[in-house]
């Protein structure tokens, strides 16, 4: 592969088409796939793009996505490219795309051989053994395929490949170490799986045949008795040591003796208590009088809490280990403890083993048996079918590269599926149909206002949309690049289709806002002089409105005050004020003076306008409206042919290496405004139409009005 800043190799005859204002390679020919790592990627269209958010198949990106980044760069492609054209007689194969035909599998060498193998094998287990092409359906369900194998090459066993008499065994082996998913779906069991389960069964079994060996390990000839020893002994073990201490305390200072017994307090209070509930007050009581070189009774004299549990220790451990008695001293308690140590230690070594359910006699004959050694045979038989299962795995990867290969790189390397709208691109993710025009340049994205900081210097017209569908939600961004944006507003809806047919409601919920068409700009100024002209109309129409309010209610509080006066006699009104003559006189004349400045300028306008031939008149008002949307069509003109689809794709993560131009033709077709079908009939009477403004009638009135202004210039 040539290096990234490399020249491109000229062994190759390259061709390019120009779309978008820029140099594209064609990749309609095997041969130019298969050089593509030979071009010099300063020509690639795009360097990279996510795996996310494109309108291809999934499973296809996956296997491209080699190091599983969530995103595809140009060596990954390239890498891919290579690998189909040397398993292929001919890279035209990928041109063609769709399924693969067996033919067209280079079986030149071994593996080409293996993976034709592979491939029929896939259509034999789908029972199509005479077929002559081989897809993506075909290839897709891998449990299907691995379904009728019972060694497909995992290392991976199920019951399926058992003989019967180890059914058992495998059985007892997935309850007590979980199972594995075999490529056929089903569950089974592999080697580690294996080799823990008997490593366990020798550990559990070991441990159970200690005292075999030991017979420190088993006090009592019935282990069922040596375990009812222990936990009688276990049970009362801290109190009989509290117990013995106590009365060694005593013999070493006598004070001790009454204070290791309850206390009178303890006694006071345990005796105004409910006894029959005051078990746990009582079993804290010492566990039979304290005395010095005292011994336990083991029938009487004891604390009526510990009563029951001493009596179980003298009948299941005492009488059996060191024989009948009444009373038991300090050093027989010693002898019984160790004679009971080295099981409670035997225990305490006990393994964690699920297997614990097995009766010893099952554990003995799997360890003595050979179904260890068996069960590890399949599964290295099973490994050993590595190789060709691994080859079933390139036939899916190779039948997906025929079908999308080709149509990444035009997509990738090139943007022919967009330039020359044959197909649509990957990244366009459906159609948005809002305020009477579809818009067909939509991309997804995650998050409207992280897309937009960086889309927003495409200067494309975007709306920004939440489409719902049922309980599923995405966002998409859709330019609009043609009509005007006059009724396009946030909360709009919409209905937007995606690539399948779906219909989701659509709603605004941003915009960045660019020029979408000259024609827009050319009437913006006009649309801006009568939306002020409209607006000052409304507040002085709202202003009047508040004045006759404000007037009616003074009117009516007046009246109010008038009532509640009553008899009081008015107070006397005020003389009126004398008429100013001069004063009016001043004012006559200050609108008089204005009314012929206004006269005096609209004639002049009017008296060159008239002096002018009938020919030029047109041009003088072309020149006008000139003068007045000029301005706004230059700088809407330069921005629209500026237009750049690179930062709307590397907002969601593609790295286009060009400045993909959307020039003003190019976006006039990717947005389609509503238009009457041809041959079309239209009815053109319109009962609810609105009155016709008799403008003719105003011209005329206007054209007199202007005559006798002129006329009054002129005599003046």
């Amino acid at each position: 592969m040539t290096a990234p800043g490399s020249s491109t190799n000229t062994a190759h005859r390259w061709r390019f088409f120009s779309a978008g204002g820029f140099d594209q390679v064609r990749l309609d020919r095997g041969e130019d796939l298969a050089r593509l790592g030979q071009l010099d990627q300063k020509l690639w269209v795009a360097l990279s793009c996510p795996v996310q958010g494109l309108e291809f198949d999934s499973r296809t990106l996956a296997l491209l996505d080699s190091d599983n980044d969530g995103h595809i760069r140009a060596p990954e492609l390239i890498a891919a490219i290579e690998w189909a054209v040397a398993r292929l007689k001919t890279p035209d194969t990928l041109i063609a795309g769709g399924a693969l035909p067996l033919s067209a599998i280079d079986d030149s060498n071994e593996a080409g051989r293996q993976l034709l193998a592979s491939a029929r094998q896939i259509l034999n287990s789908q029972g199509k053994a005479d077929a002559g092409h081989i897809d993506a359906e075909d290839t897709a369900d891998s449990a299907r395929i691995f379904a009728g194998m019972p060694f497909n090459g995992d290392g991976v066993i199920a019951a399926s490949a058992l003989d019967p008499d180890l059914n058992e065994t495998f059985d007892e082996i997935v309850t007590a170490c979980g199972s594995v998913a075999d490529r056929s779906g089903e569950p089974g069991i592999d080697q580690a799986t294996l080799d823990r389960f008997f490593a366990d069964a020798a550990a559990l079994a070991a441990w159970r045949h200690a005292p075999d060996a030991d017979p420190a390990l088993r006090p009592l000839a019935d282990p069922a008795a040596s375990a009812a020893a222990y936990a009688a002994f276990i049970a009362v073990r801290d109190k009989i040591d509290d117990f013995f201490t106590r009365c060694r305390l005593a013999a070493f200072d006598p004070r001790a003796g009454l204070l290791m017994n309850g206390s009178e307090d303890e006694l006071r209070t345990l005796a105004a208590r409910n006894l029959a509930d005051a078990g746990d007050a009582v079993a804290a009581l010492p566990l039979a009088l304290v005395e010095k070189g005292a011994a336990l009774p083991l029938t009487e004299g004891l604390n009526p809490a510990w009563a029951a549990a001493i009596a179980a220790l003298r009948d299941a451990a005492v009488t059996p280990l060191l024989g009948a008695r009444e009373r038991l001293a300090d050093a027989e308690w010693q002898q019984l403890r160790g004679q009971l140590a080295a099981y409670g230690d035997w225990l305490a070594a006990k393994p964690v083993s699920a297997l614990e359910t097995l009766a010893p006699e099952r554990l003995d004959t799997l360890l003595a048996g050979d179904h260890a050694v068996r069960l590890s045979a399949l599964i290295a038989r099973d490994a050993a079918l590595a190789g060709e299962a691994e080859a079933i795995a390139d036939v899916d990867r190779l039948v997906r590269y025929t079908r999308d290969l080709a149509r990444l790189a035009n997509n990738f390397a090139a943007f022919t599926d967009f330039y020359t709208r044959r197909d649509r691109a990957v990244f366009q993710a459906g159609t948005l149909y809002l305020d009477g025009r579809s818009c067909e340049l939509t991309v997804k994205v995650l998050d409207a206002g992280k897309h937009a900081a960086l889309a927003g210097l495409s200067g494309v017209y975007l709306a920004y949309c939440d489409c719902v569908r049922g309980g599923d939600k995405m966002t998409v961004a859709a330019a609009f690049t043609a009509g005007d944006s006059d009724q396009l507003m946030v909360g709009r809806n919409g209905v937007f289709y995606d690539r399948d047919g779906r219909d989701w409601d659509a709603t605004i919920v941003k915009i960045v806002e660019h020029p979408i068409s000259i024609r827009q700009a050319f009437w913006s100024p006009y649309k801006k002089i009568v939306r002020l002209v409209a607006e000052q109309a409304q507040k002085l129409a709202s202003a009047r409105a508040k004045a006759a309010d404000d007037l009616a209610a003074s009117a009516v509080t007046d009246a109010g005050k008038k009532i509640e006066a009553g008899a009081k006699p008015a107070a006397p009104a005020p003389a009126p004020t004398p008429f100013d003559a001069g004063k009016f006189a001043g004012i006559f004349a200050a609108v008089g003076l204005a009314l012929g400045a206004i006269g005096t300028a609209l004639a002049s306008v009017v008296t060159g306008f008239l002096g002018l031939k009938a020919w030029q008149m047109p041009l003088a008002l072309a020149g006008l409206m000139l003068m007045i949307s000029g301005p706004a069509m230059a700088i809407a003109f330069f921005k629209l042919r500026n237009r750049n689809l690179g930062p709307i794709l590397d907002a969601n993560g593609w790295a286009v290496n060009t400045r993909a131009r959307i020039n003003i033709p190019f976006g006039t077709a990717l947005t389609q405004t509503a238009r009457l079908p041809d041959g079309a009939e239209r009815a053109l009477s319109d009962p609810y139409a609105e009155k016709k403004t008799p403008w003719k009638l105003y011209l005329l009135l206007g054209a007199i009005g202007m005559g006798l202004l002129l006329y009054v210039g002129r005599s003046v």
